[in-house]
C-alpha cells in the first residue's frame, strides 16, 4: 500500500456548503456588532464601549458557529440524504458478515490505571462481536498499558490471561506494559507504532472507555479500503452508561442533539475533518512518515510536548495531502463521560492546556486554513469563559459609572432607520438575537424529532423528548456560570505556568459528591455570586436582573454539584422516562453484551479478592500469577550489582514488615525485576510461619482457605 495519497477520489464532492456556511458566518456576527456598536454609540461611545464592542463581536461569532453547525445539520436530516457523507462510498444495505476485506488492522486499547473489569469486559464485547460476524481474522486485538499502580497492573495482566482463555484469543489479542510511559497516550501509541506497525495497514484507537460495534469496525475498514486517499476516519461516539444525573444530561444532550451537529459539522469541514484521538481508523503508513509530533517552542505548560496530539495529527495528515473524514452517521460507536461535575472540570482542565498549546500553531504555523479553524474553535471552548466573565466585569463597571455620574442619558438617533426608537428596546433585541443563537439549536432537533417519529421514539416519544430538552436547558443553564469560573481559572493558572498532571478519570461517582468537597471545590463560585449579586443590586436593579441567571447559577453552585452527582437522582429521573436516550430503549447488542460483561463482576481468579496490595500479594504467593507476571516481563533481571543490593534491601523489608511498609514505587520496582519475585515467592512459601512478618502469616492463611473452598466449588 502507497504512502502517498492516489489521484482517483471516491469521496463526496465539496459543493457550496461550505462558503455558504461561512458566509452566513460573517453576516450574522457583522449584523449582530452593527447592532451593539449601534446601541453603544447612542448612548455615548467610550474606551470601555471599544472593549465591549470587541468582546461582543468575538463571543457572538463563537456562539453563532454554534448555531449554524446543527442549522445546516437540520436540512440535511429533513432531506434524508447527504451528498457529502463518506459513508456514501460503501453500501450500508450490505451484511457486514459479508464483506470481503483486504487488509489487516490493529484495534489499540491503551489503558492508564483504569478499572481492569469494566475495561477488559470492553475489550471482549468488540472481539466476540467481530467473531461472531466471521471477521476477527482481519483483526489482532494490543492492550497497551501504561498503568503506574502495582494493583492495577497486575489485575490487567490477569484479566488479560483470563479474557484471552475464554475467548481462544492467545496469538490474537496481546498486552505490553511500558516501563517508562513518556509522552502519556500520545507516547504510548507511539510506542506501538514503532514496534508493530509494520505488520498492518490500519490501526483502530480505543479510548479506555470506548466501546464499538462489530459492524461499526468492519464498515470503517471497509470506507478506509475504498478511499485510498483518506488518512484517518473519525466516528462521532455516542455516550451511555450513564447513571447519575449529569451523566444522563450529557448522554441525552450528545445522543439527542448529535446527529444535527454531527451533519453539519460535516457540511462545512467535509475532507478536512479533525480527530479526537480514539473511535478512529487511522493509515498507518503516512501517519508514520508525516505525523510525528512537533516541540513545541518554550516549556511546559504552553511549550513542549504537544499535549493534545489529535488536532495536530490530523493537520499533519492534511498537510501531508491526506483527507479526514468525520463518519457521523456511521452507529455503532460508544464512549462513557464523567460523572460529576468536579471530574468534568479535571477532564476539561487536560483538555484547557491542550488546546491552549495550538495557539502556536495558529498563529505561526504554516497550516491549512480549515485546520487553523478547528484549533481556533479548540482554544474559544476555553477562552470564551474568561471573555465572558471580562465582558460582564465591564457591563457592571460601565453602569456603575454612568449610575455614579448622575448625567442625564441623551440618546442619539439610530444610524439604521429600522432599529427600534427606546435603547431598551434595542438592548432587548440583541438579548434576544444571542439567546436565539443559544437555544435555537434545541428548537431544531425538536423540529427534527416532530418529523421523524421513529427516531423520537428512542428517546421515549416526542412529548418526553420534548421535556427531557426543557430539563437540559434548566440544569445547563445553572451549570454554565459555574463552568465558566473554572475554565477561566484553568485558562488563569496555565498562562501562570501552572501544567497539568496526568491522572486517571474517574468513571464511577460513587456515592456522589460529598458537600465538603463541592464547597472546597465550588465554595468561592458561591462567593462571587454574593459579592457580585449585592455589588449589582448595589449598583442597579436592572443589571441585577439582567444578570440574575448567572448570579443564580454561582448561588446555586455547591448544592447543583451535589445533586447532579448522585445516581439517586439520575435514576428519579429515568423512571419517569425523561433523559432517556436510544441506548436504552433500543439497546444495541454491543451495548447489552458490555451490561452483560460488566454485571458479572471481576475478572480476578475465584480464590483472589480484591484488597489492600492484591498485586503484589498475588505475584508473591500465587504461583500461577507469579508464572504469567515472570512470562509477560521483558527484561527479566537488574544486572547492576548496586540496584540488586537495593533490591535485596526491599525484599527484606518486604518479607519482615509486610506490603503495608512499602510505598507504591517501592513495589513497583520489586514487581519490575524477575529475580526478585521469583525469589519472594520461594521464600514465603518456604519459611516457617514464625519467621514472616503478621502482615504474611495473614496473607498466605487467607490465600490458602480460599485456594481450598475453590477447589471444593464452595
Amino acid at each position: 500500500m502507497s504512502a502517498e495519497p492516489q489521484s482517483t477520489s471516491t469521496t463526496p464532492a465539496g459543493g457550496f456548503a461550505r462558503p455558504l456556511f461561512f458566509g452566513l458566518h460573517a453576516v450574522l456576527t457583522v449584523c449582530a456588532g452593527a447592532i451593539y456598536w449601534d446601541l453603544l454609540n447612542r448612548a455615548g461611545f467610550t474606551a470601555t464601549s471599544f472593549l465591549l464592542l470587541v468582546l461582543f463581536v468575538i463571543l457572538f461569532a463563537h456562539i453563532t458557529f454554534g448555531f449554524l453547525q446543527p442549522l445546516f445539520g437540520l436540512v440535511i436530516a429533513l432531506r434524508g440524504n447527504d451528498p457529502r457523507s463518506i459513508t456514501r462510498t460503501v453500501d450500508l444495505d450490505q451484511d457486514p458478515a459479508t464483506i470481503k476485506l483486504t487488509s489487516r488492522t490493529a484495534l489499540i486499547f491503551p489503558i492508564y490505571n483504569e478499572d481492569p473489569d469494566r475495561f477488559f469486559a470492553g475489550v471482549e464485547t468488540v472481539y466476540r462481536r467481530l467473531k461472531a460476524l466471521g471477521q476477527i481474522e482481519h483483526y489482532d486485538v494490543f492492550v497497551l498499558s501504561d498503568s503506574t499502580d502495582a494493583d492495577n497492573w497486575i489485575a490487567e495482566e490477569i484479566a488479560w490471561n483470563e479474557t484471552a482463555v475464554r475467548l481462544g484469543a492467545h496469538g490474537k489479542l496481546f498486552y505490553r506494559r511500558r516501563r517508562n510511559n513518556i509522552n502519556q497516550k500520545s507516547g504510548n501509541v507511539s510506542d506501538f507504532c514503532r514496534r508493530w506497525a509494520g505488520s498492518y495497514d490500519y490501526m483502530l484507537c480505543f479510548d479506555a472507555d470506548s466501546l464499538m460495534s462489530g459492524e461499526c469496525i468492519v464498515r470503517m475498514t471497509e470506507m478506509i479500503e475504498r478511499n485510498p486517499q483518506v488518512g484517518i476516519l473519525q466516528t462521532m461516539p455516542g455516550l451511555l452508561n450513564g447513571r447519575t444525573l449529569l451523566a444522563r444530561l450529557q448522554q441525552f444532550t450528545n445522543r439527542v442533539h448529535g446527529h444535527l451537529s454531527g451533519a453539519g459539522l460535516n457540511a462545512w469541514q467535509q475532507d478536512y475533518g479533525n480527530y479526537w484521538g480514539h473511535n478512529a481508523i487511522i493509515r498507518l503508513k503516512p501517519f508514520l512518515k508525516y505525523c510525528t509530533l512537533p516541540e513545541l517552542p518554550g516549556v511546559e505548560p504552553l511549550g513542549g510536548r504537544v499535549l493534545s496530539h489529535d488536532f495536530v495529527e490530523a493537520m499533519l495528515m492534511h498537510k501531508a495531502g491526506y483527507e479526514v473524514w468525520l463518519a457521523y452517521d456511521l452507529c455503532g460507536s460508544y464512549e462513557e463521560m464523567p460523572p460529576t461535575l468536579i471530574d468534568m472540570a479535571k477532564r476539561d482542565r487536560r483538555w484547557c492546556q491542550g488546546n491552549l498549546q495550538h495557539a502556536w500553531l495558529v498563529l505561526f504555523g504554516k497550516i491549512p486554513y480549515l485546520s487553523r479553524i478547528h484549533m481556533v474553535n479548540g482554544i474559544m471552548g476555553y477562552i470564551s469563559s474568561p471573555l465572558w466573565l471580562l465582558f460582564l466585569g465591564l457591563v457592571t463597571l460601565a453602569t456603575y459609572r454612568w449610575v455614579g455620574s448622575d448625567l442625564t442619558l441623551v440618546v442619539r438617533d439610530s444610524a439604521f432607520s429600522f432599529m427600534p426608537e427606546t435603547l431598551a428596546e434595542q438592548g432587548l433585541l440583541l438579548l434576544g438575537l444571542t439567546a436565539f443563537m443559544i437555544f435555537g439549536p434545541k428548537l431544531m432537533t425538536l423540529a427534527w424529532l416532530a418529523f421523524r417519529p421513529g427516531v423520537a421514539r428512542s428517546f421515549g416519544g416526542w412529548p418526553r423528548a420534548a421535556a427531557s430538552v426543557l430539563c437540559e436547558i434548566f440544569f445547563f443553564t445553572l451549570i454554565a456560570p459555574s463552568m465558566m469560573l473554572f475554565h477561566s481559572g484553568f485558562v488563569l493558572t496555565i498562562l501562570l505556568g501552572q501544567k497539568v498532571k496526568w491522572s486517571t478519570q474517574v468513571r464511577d461517582s460513587g456515592d456522589g459528591t460529598p458537600w465538603r468537597a463541592a464547597l472546597a471545590a465550588q465554595g468561592g463560585h458561591l462567593v462571587v455570586g454574593l459579592l457580585w449579586g449585592a455589588l449589582a443590586w448595589t449598583v442597579s436593579p436592572t443589571l441585577f436582573w439582567w444578570m440574575s441567571p448567572v448570579l443564580l447559577g454561582w448561588l446555586l453552585a455547591v448544592p447543583l454539584s451535589v445533586y447532579t452527582s448522585r445516581e439517586s437522582a439520575g435514576q428519579w429521573f429515568r423512571r419517569r422516562g425523561l433523559l432517556l436516550t436510544p441506548e436504552e430503549t433500543e439497546p444495541s447488542p454491543e451495548v447489552c453484551e458490555l451490561r452483560s460483561l460488566t454485571a458479572e463482576g471481576p475478572q480476578m481468579p475465584a480464590h483472589m479478592e480484591r484488597f489492600e496490595d492484591i498485586g503484589l500479594l498475588g505475584v508473591v504467593l500465587d504461583p500461577y500469577i507469579n508464572a504469567l507476571h515472570g512470562l509477560l516481563m521483558r527484561e527479566k533481571s537488574q544486572p547492576d550489582p548496586n540496584v540488586r543490593e537495593t533490591l535485596r534491601k526491599l525484599e527484606h523489608k518486604l518479607l519482615q514488615e509486610g506490603a503495608e511498609a512499602l510505598n507504591n514505587a517501592e513495589k513497583m520496582r520489586l514487581l519490575l525485576d524477575y529475580e526478585s519475585i521469583v525469589r519472594l515467592h520461594k521464600q514465603v512459601w518456604s519459611q516457617p510461619d514464625h519467621r514472616l512478618s503478621p502482615w504474611w502469616q495473614q496473607a498466605s492463611r487467607s490465600y490458602t482457605y480460599r485456594m481450598l473452598f475453590h477447589q471444593r466449588g464452595e
